[in-house]
């Protein structure tokens, strides 16, 4: 039975692969559905600086990270260093790179090491984090959020911009921009809120309250954006291996009718040799 002999290790590979895959989307899924839950209790801690801007937006304060001159843009990209996220990491890096172009003076922050490539090409010094997944979200957060208050405060840099994916679902990804730094406009919603106090008595000087409450801000506001990146990045690997289980499910089934065929074809083979062997014992 040679043929289906071959044929067999075919199949044989195809069942290895068709498992093989599924590991690599249930490794997917786990981590998606593990992120959603981190992230929806982390959520309500975020939520509370909200009410410290909202009473310092009572008071008459100025710091650069709240309001600058400067028009001088830093944009960060963030794009997750994972297999199987191409295109959804080029999604990320085409829309930063298109909307930097309404910006006369813009410096390239990469926050993950697939955008750099393209960065550079904007940006000969782009600066760069790299192995965020390796040195955990916290430690880059904090890296990135002293390098853009260095450079707001240094006066390099007057605001910024971070360019980020997010998971609506589990099938729906999305490309977002979020204006980070200054503060300003989260200030201006919060005394729009404001309804039943009228006077804050605040015993420390304001500056120095807002300068420490908006490196916070700026580090959870990170933190939870690259939360949601890594989430929408499971979703999309989860959703690529989906695809490659279906193809290969295919491929499979393709394999095994072709085994089939093969194994009768020698079976039959077999059975004409068998019998042509009888009529020429019988003949003699």
């Amino acid at each position: 039975m040679g043929k289906a002999n071959k044929v067999k290790v075919e199949l044989r590979d195809a069942v290895e692969m068709v498992d093989l895959i599924q590991t690599l989307k249930d490794i997917a899924d786990n981590k998606y559905f593990t992120l959603v839950n981190q992230r929806d209790t982390f959520k309500r801690f975020g939520e509370s600086f909200t009410e410290f801007f909202r009473l310092l937006g009572l008071t008459e304060v100025t710091h650069p990270l709240l309001k600058n001159d400067n028009p001088s843009v830093g944009i960060i990209v963030v794009t997750v260093e994972g297999s199987f996220l191409g295109d959804f990491n080029s999604k990320i890096i085409r829309m930063a790179i298109e909307e930097s172009k309404s910006y006369d003076n813009a410096k390239f922050i990469a926050v993950g090491g697939k955008s750099v490539d393209l960065l550079r090409q904007q940006d000969p010094d782009v600066k760069l984090f790299s192995r965020m997944e390796e040195h955990g979200m916290y430690e880059t957060a904090l890296a990135v959020k002293e390098y853009i208050v260095d450079e707001i405060m240094g006066g390099r840099l007057g605001r910024i911009i971070i360019y980020y994916a997010f998971s609506k679902s589990f099938e729906t990804i999305k490309q977002k921009s979020l204006h980070l730094l200054p503060c300003v406009d989260l200030l201006e919603q919060q005394k729009e809120q404001v309804q039943i106090v009228e006077d804050v008595i605040i015993e420390s000087n304001p500056n120095d309250i807002l300068g420490y409450l908006a490196n916070l801000w700026v580090i959870t506001r990170m933190y939870e954006i690259f939360m949601e990146t890594l989430i929408a990045a499971a979703a999309a690997q989860s959703q690529f291996l989906d695809d490659s289980v279906d193809k290969q499910k295919k491929e499979k089934k393709k394999t095994l009718m072709k085994f089939r065929k093969a194994k009768k074809s020698d079976i039959d083979k077999s059975l004409r040799e068998t019998f042509s062997a009888r009529m020429m014992t019988v003949d003699n």
